[in-house]
């Protein structure tokens, strides 16, 4: 109990019948033709699914706020600036899925919190992608890891990931370890994307 409790208020300061089969996702249906970052499926449940992730590199920024929207549509135009040619090279990159979000709440309600938005740099790109030309640009490389993932649809607001953070919070607590200091958003959709749309909250096994 005072794990979900902790989860649900790191959540909120910013902002099981398991299948035992395990496979390979390489292009998920959510993904929508773009390219995503490669995982394995280890389990899935009602509440939540676990997989293991290959390492990956993303384009990363970082920024200080109270507000979770704010940052989240600062940091992705400063990205989508970059893909569309903001780079020392002014090449055009692909845009990939997810636009992950890292959170590390701040120490409380009236704290700013660290968010740092990335974009999911294509293979194509991967061994060498252009040099940034904004400064608060720069390169991140996410080692292999397992994540449990929780899944939900619609156009997300801030209390729907608070939601879906708690819900995940709450199944995990009794059977996984996962580091509680930070977790991870992630927004699969355009803003011109109505139906079907899939939105992830990641926590990070340890």
């Amino acid at each position: 109990m005072a794990r979900v409790i902790s989860t649900v208020l790191l959540l909120i300061s910013t902002h099981m019948c398991l299948s035992a089969h395990v496979f390979t996702q390489d292009a998920p249906k959510f993904c929508k033709g773009l390219e995503c970052p490669e995982f394995t499926t280890i389990q899935s449940s009602e509440g939540y699914e676990e997989r293991q992730y290959s390492e990956s590199k993303w384009v990363s920024t970082e920024i200080m706020s109270m507000s979770y929207d704010s940052a989240s549509s600062q940091g992705f135009e400063r990205l989508f600036n970059y893909i569309e040619g903001n780079n020392e090279q002014k090449q055009k990159i692909a845009m990939t899925a997810p636009v992950a979000t890292r959170v590390i709440p701040g120490q409380g309600p009236a704290c700013e919190s660290n968010f740092t938005v990335s974009f999911f740099i294509p293979a194509e790109h991967s061994a060498n992608p252009p040099a940034p030309s904004d400064s608060d640009v720069f390169f991140t490389t996410i080692p292999a890891h397992r994540a449990y993932v929780k899944s939900f649809g619609g156009f997300a607001s801030q209390d729907d990931w608070i939601q879906a953070g708690a819900e995940l919070g709450r199944a995990l607590d009794a059977l996984h370890s996962y580091d509680s200091s930070y977790y991870y958003t992630a927004g699969y959709d355009s803003p011109f994307t109505i139906f079907s749309r899939h939105n992830e909250v990641w926590f990070i096994a340890n």
